[in-house]
């Protein structure tokens, strides 16, 4: 039987992060849950102890006055995205996630990046990253 693997990080950096010139991976630098050890709150991210089929997921929270967006990579390739332009309008914030699917051998990292020129909320648990093992291989 495999060993559990999960995690739910949230980043915590006291308000507004971003924009920055160049995208950025974003640390999750307060762990809620960290099982079998994968996932790195110095680093943002996550290393596959074992190989097997992961789920993760991130969701963020931004304000109207920026672009804003998240990235989910593997290995320094992309897996899925969010975005908003923040067109002017009625809204005053945004909220957005992704998840995906992920074959994943021992060692492969998976992180978030904020891409460059976009600003999240990063206070009061309102981003997150979470991942876990759904089956070995």
């Amino acid at each position: 039987m495999a060993a559990k693997v999960m995690f739910t990080a949230v980043a915590d950096h006291g308000g507004k992060y971003g924009p920055f010139p160049s995208d950025t991976t974003l640390v999750f630098n307060t762990t809620i849950t960290d099982i079998g050890g994968g996932y790195d709150k110095t680093s943002g991210e996550f290393t596959a102890p074992s190989s097997g089929y992961f789920y993760f997921t991130f969701f963020y929270h931004a304000g109207k006055e920026e672009m804003s967006g998240l990235t989910l990579m593997k290995n320094e390739r992309i897996v899925v995205k969010t975005y908003d332009e923040n067109k002017p309008g009625p809204n005053t914030c945004d909220n957005a996630g992704n998840a995906a699917f992920l074959q994943l051998n021992t060692g492969d990292r998976v992180y978030v990046r904020l891409p460059a020129n976009c600003r999240i909320y990063a206070s009061d648990r309102t981003t997150s990253f979470s991942g876990f093992m759904v089956a070995p291989m």
